[in-house]
């Protein structure tokens, strides 16, 4: 069932599989201040199932661009346009989060983000091949991330 995710109360719902459940929940709760805050957009998430196609999107700009496929299973997703922006976000069992920001009327702004939670390993299917800035975070604790630009169309 869709749910919004609160950026006050902070809550693993949904994540409670993940061996690291409560940051995950606080890095999905960053993204989900950040995008009402930028954007005024309320960040709706979804079981894969209920959504399949945006984690098809992902998982499709991942193998093309980079040859990456990632081996934890996806917990939630969320598809959305804003600001004459396509977004796109996934949440992993291992506590990664990878969202595509993939603007619409031109090539300007369109990457892919990885962020990990505060306590997991970089996965390795990225470890070597990436290096992960720290940021801190109310919500997440502390938070790395890295980023490629997406070179095709998608």
């Amino acid at each position: 069932m869709p749910h919004a995710v609160d950026i006050k109360n902070v809550s693993p719902v949904g994540l409670e599989t993940s061996p690291v459940a409560d940051a995950l929940a606080g890095l999905r709760a960053n993204e989900a201040r950040y995008l009402k805050n930028k954007y005024d957009h309320d960040f709706v998430v979804s079981t894969p199932e209920e959504d399949p196609a945006t984690l098809a999107w992902i998982e499709e700009i991942l193998r093309s661009e980079r040859d990456i496929v990632i081996a934890s299973p996806a917990l939630e997703v969320s598809g959305f346009e804003a600001g004459g922006i396509r977004f796109a976000y996934v949440f992993y069992q291992s506590g990664l989060s990878i969202n595509v920001m993939y603007t619409i009327a031109d090539a300007k702004m369109r990457a892919v983000g990885f962020k990990l939670s505060m306590g997991m390993d970089i996965p390795d299917e990225l470890a070597g091949t990436f290096k992960f800035a720290r940021q801190r975070s109310k919500l997440a604790g502390e938070i790395r991330g890295s980023y490629f630009t997406i070179k095709s169309e998608h």
